[in-house]
Order: C-alpha cells, then structure tokens, then sequence
C-alpha cells in the first residue's frame, strides 16, 4: 500500500473515531452556544501558528454562522511563546470587537502546550466566556506546558474537543528503507487540520440545529458566488455590525 492509500484509510478511521469519541461534546455545547447566539451573542475563535488554519474555517464560511468572529495573530504563531503576547493579543480583539460574558471562546492548540492560546483561555474565562479548547489530548498530557502558570489548555478549558491525534501530529512512515538501530521514523501525513476543521463543522452544524428547533433564526451564510448572496449575507451579519474581525462583503 502507498503512503497515500495507507493515510487515507488511517486518517478517514480517525475522522470517525474523533466524531464518536466527541459526540457527547457536540450535543452539550449546542444548547449553550446556540442560546447565546439566539440573544444576540457571538461566537469566537482563536488558533496560533498552523491552528489558525483551523480557525479561519469557520470565519465567514458559506454555509456557516455569520457570528463567528476570530482572534488572528499578525504574527502567524511566530512568537506563540512569548509570555504575555497572547494576553495583549486579546485584550486588544477585546477592546474592539468585545468579549461578553456567556459568549464561548474556542481555542485551538494541538499540542495543548503554547503560551499564547493557554493565555487567550485564561483571559475569556476571567471574562465569563465558556471556553473550548480543540487539542490533541493525548499530546497534551505528554508534554509541559511552555506558559509559567503551569497548566495546559485541556486542564484550563471548560469543554475538551479531542482530535484524537498521535503526539507529533503524523501517521506514515515515509521511508522506504529500514531505518538503524535507534533512529527515528521519518513521518509525514498529518491530522490535525482535517480532524480539528470536521470537529467544528460537526459543531455548527450541532448550533444550527438547535437554533432551528428552537424556533430560532438561522444566521447562516450563502456563498458568494451565488446571484443575491452578497445582499442576503449583509441583512445576516448586520446584528453583528463592529463585532466581526472578517467584515461581510
């Protein structure tokens, strides 16, 4: 078997791992961001470094929540560990778009271990936001948090998604040789991306149900490639006017 054909048959069994081992989650958080969002509420997001790919999937997404507004770091994780960067990185989206309690914060690290998103928790729980953290749980437990405080985001955050990654992020072997005596794997093919992006599809798919069986509107986003799209997606997210790091077209 190639290495593409045994990745996609080990990452495609862990998609439905991660979705299984995280429906209980999924269903729990629902209720709580779906009343918030039905009283007007937004929800937020942050990931650093390679996470913020993560993050950006739900940020002004067709077919997403309109109220999905992102901390993005200028810097693209390069300075993540960087004590107190990460808390000055939310205290300014905070004094922009503002950050209200009730509202849900997730927050995305594989590795669980960074300063800046530990910081960006810690900062939207003193602020009353429910936070999610999106992490390799497995990973996290392994290794020592970078911040001084001295715990990791799943011991900080109020609900765990689990990607159900391996430490390191990577399933194959991409050598074709044996390797020595002692030396390690060459590994490629990782997971995060593709598990993290599903988890919260799975998730605002989740909101968007509650609302919708609740009785409530449904703010979600047209593509914009659609003829009217653009208008109908300006009349979604004007609740929203100034609370929005991506503006609507």
């Amino acid at each position: 078997m190639s290495p593409s054909d045994r990745y996609f048959t080990e990452a495609t069994a862990l998609l439905a791992q991660a979705r299984t081992a995280n429906s209980l989650t999924l269903t729990r958080l629902a209720p709580i961001i779906g009343a918030n969002i039905a009283q007007g509420g937004v929800l937020h997001v942050f990931g650093s470094g390679h996470s913020e790919v993560i993050a950006r999937e739900i940020i002004g997404r067709a077919g997403g929540l309109a109220c999905v507004s992102g901390i993005l770091d200028p810097t693209n994780g390069f300075i993540e560990n960087l004590v107190g960067y990460g808390a000055a990185l939310i205290a300014r989206h905070d004094r922009q778009y503002r950050l209200l309690p009730g509202e849900t914060m997730i927050v995305i690290s594989n590795s669980g271990k960074n300063s800046a998103p530990i910081e960006v928790a810690l900062y939207a729980k003193e602020k009353g936001l429910n936070v999610v953290g999106l992490v390799s749980l497995a990973m996290s437990k392994g290794v020592a948090t970078v911040h001084p405080g001295g715990q990791r985001l799943h011991e900080i955050a109020d609900h765990l998604l689990d990607n159900g990654g391996v430490p390191g992020d990577t399933l194959i072997d991409v050598r074709t040789r044996a390797p020595n005596p002692g030396e390690a794997p060459l590994l490629s093919g990782p997971t995060s991306t593709l598990v993290g992006a599903m988890l919260l599809n799975l998730l605002m798919l989740e909101v968007i149900d509650w609302l919708q069986c609740n009785g409530y509107p449904l703010p979600v986003l047209r593509s914009q490639n659609v003829p009217g799209a653009i208008e109908y997606n300006r009349t979604v997210g004007k609740p929203y006017l100034h609370r929005l790091s991506r503006q609507l077209a």
